[in-house]
């Protein structure tokens, strides 16, 4: 099992872009996914989850209103639609995923500890910059 990212690029302050995730070998609609980030120098931070039961989905309040995770069942991916970017949301951006049968509560609602996720692909950069 596992998940490849892709869509990172850079772009001007202000721009968009989509990430992708895509799950290979695995039934991503009993996954809960996450997309984290790292920049430069700092931790990892969880960005945004999708839970596996009912989609509801968690957002940091850094890119709240301006980030929405969504999911493709049919095509087995998770996006990350990034609008409205600023400088500081330069990162490697990774998506995660555990499978919602191996978590405490399946039913629980995601949450964007790294601990919790035990798949992870190998990021894609996104740069912002002018």
């Amino acid at each position: 099992v596992r998940v490849v990212e892709s869509g990172g690029a850079l772009v001007q302050p202000g721009g968009s872009l989509r990430l992708s995730c895509a799950a290979s070998e695995m039934n991503l609609p009993h996954y809960v996914v996450a997309w984290f980030r790292q920049a430069p120098g700092k931790e990892r931070e969880g960005v945004s989850c999708t839970s596996s039961a009912d989609s509801s989905t968690d957002y940091i309040e850094d890119v709240k209103g301006r980030f929405t995770i969504s999911r493709d069942n049919p095509t087995n991916t998770v996006y990350l639609q990034m609008n409205n970017l600023k400088v500081e949301d330069t990162a490697v951006y990774y998506c995660a995923a555990v499978g919602a049968w191996t978590r405490t509560n399946p039913l629980a609602v995601c949450d964007l500890f790294p601990w919790e996720y035990d798949i992870w692909g190998q990021g894609t950069q996104v740069a912002v910059s002018s």
